[in-house]
């Protein structure tokens, strides 16, 4: 063995790569396998950003931009935000162009946490936060929200602040929600924001789907708690952008200016190329996300009542493009075996609950990230493995 091994960060030997990508890695090898696993939308990236970015290689945008990120693009975020969302961020001081909005994620949690400080983490949720709050030697507080329909309720957040006290460094959002779909109502981000802001409180909130959500709209919580709140958002979901890596951190300018710091020796600046093309996404292609929302829609519809005829019970998204489906009594109720044997048997790969952590086991994630045509096939393949298995028990 080598013995460098000894000398790692001790804090890297308790995280994982991903359950999601490994069940992936898996069940990829599988010959004619159909996968509703990874969150990325099969749509193309439009073309007139595709167009500015090819223009800004031609006329040599190769170089570094700004800590912050390119001027342009920050007022365009600023301003992006402020038409959807009525939430005002000075692009001066107050906005930071990430390497997307997992790096934006990376340099918040590192910034604001210290060894020993507590973060509460509503569940299921992203497997991306917990490692992170892991290396900061930090420990997530997790509040199983299965019990309501998973929407974190102001009673559940001052439940874990009576047990925890002082120790409560932040809490992160993730809304609307990956893997379940769900989002919050203004009443419900209302009620949530009038609890947070009676305690000294970081409000992590990942809002990266909030540019897709169905029958409600989307309201940011640094409306009512713009002082606490480190938003974080960007164009992978939204501009279908995945690979050009564009996130973005608003957030008062006393944060920032922390926040920055971490920022920079992480990744110094986000790619000048991919700036110029988010600038385009941004301004000529502010509403880019329309025509794939009502697709999405579409999806979201169908999916929802083939599963509940299947027998599953699934919490109704209103937002991104996942369902989370409770896997029926009948079945095997550990979600990796189910997940692995689906694949096995009926080569449809679905990602294990139980990689949104314990609150999640039990359950699928499917991703209709993909055309109606796989997603009728899919069901199909679900329709034939809950046949065969229910004769078989």
């Amino acid at each position: 063995m080598n013995p460098l091994l000894d000398h790692f960060n001790n804090q890297t030997y308790k995280i994982e790569v991903s359950d999601i990508r490994k069940f992936d890695e898996r069940v990829s090898p599988i010959k004619n396998i159909l996968k509703l696993t990874l969150g990325e939308p099969d749509f193309n990236t439009p073309n007139h950003i595709k167009l500015a970015a090819i223009e800004a290689i031609n006329n040599n945008e190769s170089h570094y931009t700004g800590m912050s990120g390119d001027s342009q693009l920050r007022e365009a975020a600023s301003a992006f935000m402020q038409k959807k969302y009525t939430v005002s961020y000075d692009p001066k001081n107050e906005v930071l162009v990430t390497v997307g909005a997992t790096e934006a994620i990376s340099a918040s949690l590192l910034a604001i946490l210290n060894p020993g400080d507590k973060i509460l983490v509503p569940s299921p949720i992203f497997p991306g936060y917990e490692p992170l709050i892991t290396l900061s030697q930090a420990t997530p507080i997790f509040i199983d929200t299965s019990v309501n329909g998973f929407v974190l309720t102001p009673e559940m957040i001052e439940d874990e602040l009576k047990k925890h006290g002082t120790s409560v460094k932040a809490i992160i959002l993730n809304y609307p929600n990956n893997p379940t779909g769900v989002t919050y109502t203004r009443a419900e981000i209302k009620a949530l924001a009038e609890t947070i802001k009676k305690y000294p409180l970081f409000v992590i909130s990942d809002e990266i789907y909030s540019e897709l959500t169905y029958d409600v709209e989307h309201v940011s919580i640094a409306e009512y708690l713009r002082d606490q709140t480190i938003l974080i958002n960007g164009l992978s979901k939204s501009h279908a952008m995945t690979g050009w890596r564009i996130g973005f951190i608003f957030a008062p300018k006393e944060l920032t200016a922390q926040i920055i710091k971490v920022h920079q020796y992480l990744v110094t600046c986000a790619t000048s190329i991919s700036q110029k093309a988010a600038l385009a996404a941004l301004t000529v292609g502010i509403d880019d996300a329309l025509p794939m929302k009502i697709e999405y829609h579409k999806r979201r519809d169908y999916l929802f009542e083939e599963l509940t005829q299947l027998g599953f019970e699934v919490a109704r998204p209103n937002g991104a493009f996942y369902l989370f489906a409770k896997i029926p009594q009948e079945f095997i109720q550990n979600s990796m075996d189910f997940c692995i044997e689906l694949a096995e048997k009926n080569k449809l790969a679905l990602i294990p609950g139980s990689a949104f952590g314990s609150a999640g086991e039990g359950y699928i994630r499917i991703s209709y990230a993909a055309s109606m045509e796989k997603l009728v096939e899919a069901v199909k393949r679900l329709r034939n493995y809950t046949q065969e298995n229910k004769s078989n028990l």
